[in-house]
């Protein structure tokens, strides 16, 4: 991670990163780096799966959240999903999904054959959600609203808004062709501002390459982008969550204490999952 240089022009870029390629998964931001600078933001991942190999089996993948809402925007193909609130399904690509863990579930996921691609965001959730009841939405491509070259995942844009029910925040799918301009106004409190890049090269006015997350100083001014090839990334904003990160292995609470009641769920919903033999090999 590295501080960038100020720009003449433009709103300022002040970290950015190409974060940590392990197999098929690229980590940008974790909850103990960039995540406590852009929180309610506070982890990112770039999978690409090429095909190639066999996926590890649904068994295999369970794995638990709790304070945190997953959101998985498919770019690429097709993933398999299955988790304890009792959802499963397929995500083929354009979908999104949100899975509210809140106090506690467990949830596995396998790429369908031929290549994949996905960005996988947590956000934090407030006091009020985050020991809550989960609560899981699944947007099917179709019903994703458009507004220009814009996907609305959360929160709204132009005319358009997500039909997520999610805490205040922005998260947009953006797909620009080559030269395309496109300006981003952030709603009114909205300070915190970062884009990662999946396809393509984007300017604010200096470059952002494909498999970089760059993250945008406190402001509300806008922010214009325009794009060097076909180009495709997703956009956050929101206003700063005001909480310390309280983060376990696979949580991320406001205080020791909801952090605690989260824990102790997640660890009864996995004793339920091995007693019914529905997981091996995951996490304690």
């Amino acid at each position: 991670m590295s501080s960038s240089q100020s720009q003449n022009c433009g709103r300022e870029i002040v970290h950015r990163t190409r974060g940590h390629t392990q197999g098929s998964i690229t980590r940008l931001m974790s909850p103990s780096d960039l995540g406590q600078l852009i929180k309610p933001f506070v982890f990112l991942d770039l999978a690409a799966f090429d095909g190639r190999y066999s996926p590890m089996p649904m068994g295999f993948g369970w794995h638990p959240h709790s304070g945190i809402a997953t959101v998985t925007v498919m770019v690429e193909g097709a993933v398999r999903f299955a988790e304890t609130t009792g959802r499963e399904g397929v995500l083929p690509a354009g979908a999104v999904e949100w899975m509210r863990a809140s106090n506690g579930v467990w949830h596995t996921g396998q790429p369908e054959e031929g290549r994949v691609r996905a960005v996988q965001l947590w956000v934090a959730l407030p006091p009020e959600l985050e020991n809550a009841p989960f609560a899981s939405h699944y947007v099917m491509p179709k019903d994703v609203p458009v507004e220009g070259p814009v996907r609305v995942i959360l929160g709204a844009y132009g005319d358009a808004r997500s039909p997520i029910e999610a805490p205040p925040m922005t998260y947009l799918h953006v797909s620009l062709k080559h030269g395309e301009r496109w300006t981003y106004r952030p709603p009114k409190g909205h300070t915190v501002a970062w884009v990662a890049v999946h396809d393509g090269v984007l300017r604010t006015p200096f470059p952002i390459p494909s498999g970089e997350i760059a993250v945008f100083e406190p402001s509300e001014a806008p922010i214009d982008f325009v794009a060097e090839g076909q180009t495709g990334f997703v956009l956050g904003s929101a206003a700063k969550h005001p909480h310390e990160l309280a983060l376990g292995n696979y949580s991320v609470h406001t205080s020791p204490e909801a952090l605690r009641l989260g824990e102790t769920e997640i660890r009864r919903i996995g004793q339920q999952l091995r007693a019914k033999g529905t997981i091996q090999g995951a996490p304690g």
